[in-house]
């Protein structure tokens, strides 16, 4: 994984799969935190209520470290791993799959159900649009209003965003500014005089 970017999906996306009358539904769909997941989690159990699995697994973070997979109810390490395996495949994260199972009346084996867990995330997956996101810290800047076109020339010069700003005699900004060009918009607002900012 690239050390200032990351890859995500830029939206839902679905594929079906299906296996000896089995049907399963994987939805893919990108989040920013757990109870992101939880709230699509608990709309998919509300609109497939008969489903007898909603098996899952996502990756949060742009270094990927927080990741949960969970077989829900099929045999252990049939489902939530081969999803999360998909998921790590794409070199995705920031991203979830839920699989939505509707048995079929007919056993699958536990190679049958990795197979199928796998197939449907992999396809949901290639549906959907991938995206690199720029890896980006939070700056807040304060200044006067005499620096203030300083500070925008910079912020504009590092490509860093403003997502706030409250421009009284003195002028507070909360910007985002990409990793790669950090150490030098920091190094820049250094040089002037009446500037001071710190990371939030």
């Amino acid at each position: 994984m690239n050390t200032h970017s990351y890859q995500t999906i830029a939206h839902q996306s679905t594929a079906e799969f299906k296996d000896k009358n089995s049907r399963f539904l994987a939805f893919a769909f990108p989040i920013l935190t757990a109870d992101d997941f939880k709230t699509q989690l608990e709309q998919l159990k509300k609109e497939h209520f008969k489903a007898k699995h909603h098996c899952f697994a996502y990756r949060l973070g742009y270094d990927g470290t927080n990741f949960r997979a969970n077989d829900d109810g099929e045999p252990s390490g049939s489902a939530g791993r081969p999803i999360l395996g998909q998921i790590d495949s794409f070199e995705l994260t920031d991203t979830a799959v839920i699989v939505v199972r509707y048995f079929g009346g007919v056993l699958l084996g536990v190679p049958g159900l990795i197979n199928a867990y796998k197939t449907a995330t992999h396809n949901a997956l290639q549906n959907a649009e991938i995206i690199t996101k720029n890896i980006e810290k939070t700056l807040q800047i304060q200044c006067d209003y005499a620096t203030l076109n300083t500070v925008l020339r910079l912020t504009k010069q590092y490509q860093a965003a403003i997502v706030q700003q409250d421009l009284q005699m003195d002028c507070h900004l909360t910007v985002r500014v990409p990793l790669s060009s950090y150490p030098a918009l920091t190094y820049a607002l250094q040089q002037e005089r009446h500037i001071v900012f710190q990371a939030a």
